[in-house]
């Protein structure tokens, strides 16, 4: 079974930095997408950015050049360190890992950016 933990959330000030960190565990397959969406309130969840099945790794427009997600295949981690955080960056973020078509999701970290 699936299982994805994540760790890193809280409130920081606009401008600063926060770094989330996800662990799946239950995995015997070597070949998955995994990445990180967010949901804020009363909006659908988006991507925030995915590491493919293919080692491409793709942004959303929103976070391009401020956020940067990094993948440790043999711990089974990802990791989005996020700088310049604004405050339409808030949100819940979620850890999401896809396999075999089909989707997985950690609990939800929340991340508040203000003053």
């Amino acid at each position: 079974q699936v299982q994805l933990v994540e760790s890193g959330g809280g409130l920081v000030q606009p401008g600063g930095s926060l770094r989330l960190s996800c662990t799946a565990s239950g995995i015997i397959f070597t070949r998955y997408a995994m990445g990180w969406f967010r949901q804020a309130p009363g909006k659908q969840r988006e991507l925030v950015a995915v590491n493919t099945t293919v080692g491409t790794i793709n942004y959303s427009d929103s976070v391009k050049g401020r956020f940067t997600l990094s993948r440790d295949g043999a711990k089974n981690t990802i990791d989005l360190q996020m700088n310049t955080l604004k405050p339409e960056d808030t949100a819940v973020y979620y850890c999401y890992l896809g396999l075999l078509g089909q989707p997985y999701w950690g609990l939800g970290t929340q991340v508040t950016v203000s003053t």
